[in-house]
């Protein structure tokens, strides 16, 4: 049918154009050439862990777990007694070596565990070239930063483990569940005063003299310590695990203006030889393997599940204030920065 006078025809070929053209995001130039279409990506939220650092948060539980189940279905760690008051197995009848509290690794690696991790740490933070100069001492920026995120860590593990305005917070949480010092049979005879034992509020008083912790929830200090411990080791290097596999690190972080940007805008001249694996970068890793390896024989032959989960937890949320809190407060960051940069 022939259109209305005065009316233009439209080309059907305009109409099928015309649905694509409100989508198109290109633009046109002078000459009516039109350019080619940008991408447009959005930037990875600041509160969300990178590729590498789920890898390694999602080892943790899964360590548990395996642990766990291991001692469940292991028919010698099912068969051997097991101790409820201390959360172990007897010594005289361990189904493994690893479940003695006596064994070399727990007695010269995890209840030394803070020392290890505090060596490893300062020889890789003083011999790495991606923290100042090799072969010297000289205090750089990033050596007083990386110094002071690893004095943050260790007043976690010292409120939670050793003192925290009295008891640790592991002791405190044992007495609020309901937990005590049992001293009563050694009252019976004499040892001790029963008014005595409002004194013995930590496990190291208790156990001092021949008490027991009892009836409360106990936090796992070992899985506490190995978690915190390894993760904050692994943290520090995995800086160098982007760059040697020359990949761009996927942190983001808030600026002042609220804006979304790389971390690496905040980076100082990267240093030649940052991606190298030194000596101090592999003992590091090899200590932080190790605290796995204890963590998973701490999972099978020690503690309830929900201990070890607790355990878990706590250490995490030192992690979270040390890693993730400077990436999305700026005056945080500021001050004790962030590994490599």
């Amino acid at each position: 049918m022939d259109s209305p006078a005065g009316t233009p025809r439209r080309s059907s070929r305009i109409q099928k154009q015309s649905p694509a053209a409100s989508s198109i995001t290109s633009s046109s130039t002078s000459n009516g050439t039109t350019s080619k279409p940008t991408k447009i990506t959005s930037r990875r939220s600041p509160f969300l862990p990178t590729s590498l650092e789920v890898i390694l948060l999602s080892l943790y539980p899964i360590t548990l777990v395996v642990g766990s189940l291991f001692a469940l279905l292991d028919p010698a760690a099912r068969a051997a007694p097991y101790n409820a008051v201390t959360q172990s197995h007897f010594a005289s009848t361990a189904p493994s070596y690893f479940a003695k509290k006596s064994n070399v690794f727990n007695q010269f690696f995890v209840k030394q565990g803070w020392a290890w991790v505090t060596f490893s740490y300062f020889f890789f933070l003083f011999t790495h070239p991606s923290t100042g100069p090799t072969g010297s001492l000289e205090f750089t920026p990033r050596r007083v930063r990386g110094a002071l995120r690893w004095g943050i860590v260790t007043l976690w593990w010292v409120f939670v483990t050793q003192w925290f305005f009295g008891p640790p917070m592991i002791d405190r949480g044992f007495i609020l569940t309901g937990g005590q010092c049992d001293l009563v049979q050694m009252a019976e005879e004499g040892k001790v005063d029963m008014d005595d034992t409002r004194q013995f509020v930590t496990g190291v008083a208790c156990k001092a003299v021949g008490g027991k912790w009892k009836g409360g929830h106990d936090i796992s200090g070992h899985v506490f310590l190995l978690v915190l411990g390894s993760m904050f080791l692994f943290e520090e290097v995995l800086h160098v695990a982007y760059r040697s596999a020359k990949n761009k690190q996927e942190r983001t972080v808030y600026m002042m203006d609220g804006a979304i940007k790389s971390a690496e805008v905040e980076a100082q001249r990267e240093a030649d030889g940052a991606g190298q694996w030194t000596l101090g970068s592999k003992i590091v890793l090899a200590v932080g393997g190790m605290s796995l390896y204890m963590l998973l024989m701490t999972a099978a032959y020690f503690h309830t599940w929900f201990e070890k989960f607790t355990g878990l937890l706590v250490a995490l949320s030192g992690i979270f204030a040390v890693y993730f809190l400077p990436r999305v407060v700026p005056a945080v960051r500021g001050i004790i920065g962030m590994p490599g940069i």
